[in-house]
């Protein structure tokens, strides 16, 4: 199973989640981001129409089809084109899952417990969701003090304002949903991607000189 999904999400340190219905409207956000310069991008899969659009965009980027819960969305998803998945829980169900297709989870998880948990099965990256309603930067920052080797992607009404905020605080990467694209037009949500990853790039650099 390749990881190298996963280092890319860490490298860039954004992670955009598309949620929409709308296959078109899903596409049209998908190939923005792109444009913008992202490599990953997560498509949430909220109608059946959606496998079509992730067929689509998995043409020109890596696509991880979220809200997988069952092994025959995984499948669905996987035949699609998803490189890797994502699920709102952790179940032993899908780590199997997981090995079965020798593609990446990320696993959704609310508690340290949970992220534990999740990282003594390795999976590569956990996702602390709803993040904001957990506690937001804080609660990463106190997840992160006590197990520093966990690689944490806080997810749920996250702000792009905020990305560098929970990279300072220690998460490996940041996933943003609806802050990214709602209600902007494709021009619009390319230049916002253009000025959070150039924001981003700044602040790995100037973290780097901290060290």
């Amino acid at each position: 199973m390749s990881e190298n999904y996963i280092a890319n999400i860490c490298e860039d340190k954004v992670y955009p989640i598309i949620r929409n219905k709308d296959k078109t409207r899903t596409i049209e956000i998908a190939n923005a981001l792109i444009d913008g310069g992202i490599r990953v991008l997560e498509i949430n899969v909220e109608s059946i129409e959606i496998f079509e659009a992730i067929k689509e965009i998995s043409k020109r980027a890596t696509v991880c089809a979220g809200g997988i819960i069952t092994s025959t969305q995984a499948d669905a998803a996987f035949t699609s084109g998803a490189k890797l998945f994502a699920s709102p829980i952790f179940q032993m169900s899908l780590v199997k899952i997981s090995k079965n297709l020798r593609i990446p989870f990320i696993a959704g998880t609310s508690t340290a417990n949970e992220a534990y948990t999740a990282w003594k099965t390795r999976v590569p990256l956990i996702k602390i969701f709803p993040a904001e309603a957990m506690g937001g930067i804080e609660y990463i920052e106190n997840i992160l003090r006590q197990m520093p080797f966990l690689n944490l992607m806080p997810t749920g009404s996250v702000k792009l304002a905020e990305v560098t905020s929970y990279l300072k605080a220690g998460a490996a990467a940041v996933g943003v949903g609806r802050d990214f694209y709602q209600e902007f037009t494709p021009q619009e949500i390319t230049s916002r991607t253009k000025e959070i990853l150039t924001e981003v790039k700044d602040f790995v650099k100037w973290n780097k000189k901290q060290i």
